[in-house]
């Protein structure tokens, strides 16, 4: 029968063209998404462009109907996910599923059979989903916030796909929110008063990063993420290779007054990474940088002038996690960004986030800088 679905595993070029450009066709009547510039989503499905894949198994997913692709899925195993604690939220036989897309609820739910049954075949117990690929990609699933774009890095979804998911027999493990603000304006007095406590404390001092000293600044922030961040759920510590790939990424839209590194008698201790919103240079280019969108590109990174700046990591050394000087560096870092943000980027918004729905601590500095949560997303889990 010319109607009979096809759920197929792919590896080529082609069948993995095809796996990017589905979204284009499921979302174009969708305002809120953004279409990710096509080389840069197949770069991440390619072995040989995403250095994430040196410690990763990955089997991708087509459904075909009638000649045309009608739904996908990526099954995964990070082997370093699996080392770590499973307090952590992954560990031993865990493995993980994401890059969802069907046109309806069967396609769906024969996709993610086909992706369930080849982690059992891996000797995989659990499953993770949606997590598209790494957890320093986009993790979650989008519940709450449809109504507008998301910023550089954040993934957005079709509503129905939450029913699908949990019907399915998945139960939600954790949320990640994002928190938005008007920066323009100033923060509340109690801000103030504590920042500018901490100008006056001679032991601190707070940098900007020297763009030219890249790998030099890269090591620095890594080695405290990878100290700060080490006891959260999800972690897996970055790679080499990945923080290449990350480098070669990411370098164009650094700008030195937008990442801070907090110093405490002279020790790195704490930073802030903020990035102007590259969603909103992209989102006109519908995914092709031909024939024209290069140059648009090109010029738009030259001199950035964005709504929003988007604050995808910060981190405090955990010894000082619980005390006043965590709070007091992570004020201060974002007062001086905002500034930045909104006298040199003419930027308005600001976007903090992704958070765990369990760090209070940073769910109260955003609270205190008066932010409010803007998207929700849920990962979800089930024995296999």
């Amino acid at each position: 029968m010319t109607d009979q679905l096809t759920i197929r595993p792919i590896d080529t070029k082609r069948d993995r063209k095809a796996f990017v450009d589905l979204p284009f066709r499921l979302y174009r009547d969708d305002p809120s998404w953004v279409p990710p510039l096509k080389g840069e989503a197949l770069g991440l499905i390619t072995p040989e462009k995403n250095g994430w894949y040196s410690h990763a198994k990955v089997q991708l997913f087509l459904a075909e109907r009638a000649g045309q692709v009608v739904g996908r899925i990526s099954a995964h195993i990070d082997t370093l996910a699996l080392t770590m604690p499973a307090e952590q939220g992954f560990g031993p036989g865990t493995g993980q599923w994401g890059l969802m897309e069907a046109e309806d609820e069967s396609i769906f739910t024969q996709l993610l059979t086909h992706a369930e049954g080849w982690l059992r075949e891996q000797g995989m117990v659990r499953a993770l989903g949606p997590i598209s690929q790494s957890i320093w990609e986009e993790p979650g699933l989008l519940i709450e916030g449809f109504d507008h774009a998301p910023t550089i890095m954040m993934g957005h979804a079709k509503a129905e796909y939450r029913g699908w998911i949990e019907r399915a027999g998945y139960q939600p493990v954790k949320q990640l929110l994002t928190y938005e603000l008007d920066i323009t304006q100033e923060f509340p007095p109690i801000v103030k008063r504590i920042i500018q406590a901490g100008e006056k404390n001679a032991r601190i001092v707070v940098r900007q990063v020297d763009k030219s000293k890249f790998e030099e600044e890269a090591a620095i922030i890594l080695d405290i993420l990878n100290d700060a961040w080490s006891d959260n759920w999800g972690f897996v510590p970055l790679t080499p290779p990945e923080i290449k790939d990350v480098g070669v990424k990411l370098k164009p839209i650094v700008f030195n007054d937008l990442i801070r590194i907090a110093e405490l008698d002279g020790r790195p201790v704490a930073f802030m990474i903020t990035l102007p919103d590259l969603n909103e240079a992209i989102k006109p280019l519908k995914g092709n940088l031909l024939p024209f969108g290069w140059a648009k590109l090109l010029l738009w990174l030259r001199a950035p002038k964005v709504r929003t700046m988007r604050v995808p990591l910060m981190g405090v050394r955990k010894e000082f996690q619980s005390s006043r000087l965590a709070s007091q560096l992570a004020f201060m870092m974002i007062e001086y960004i905002r500034r930045a943000s909104v006298s040199r980027y003419g930027a308005s918004r600001g976007e903090i986030g992704w958070i765990l729905d369990d760090n209070q601590g940073m769910r109260s500095i955003a609270t205190t800088i008066e932010s409010h949560v803007n998207k929700v997303y849920q990962v979800y889990g089930r024995d296999l």
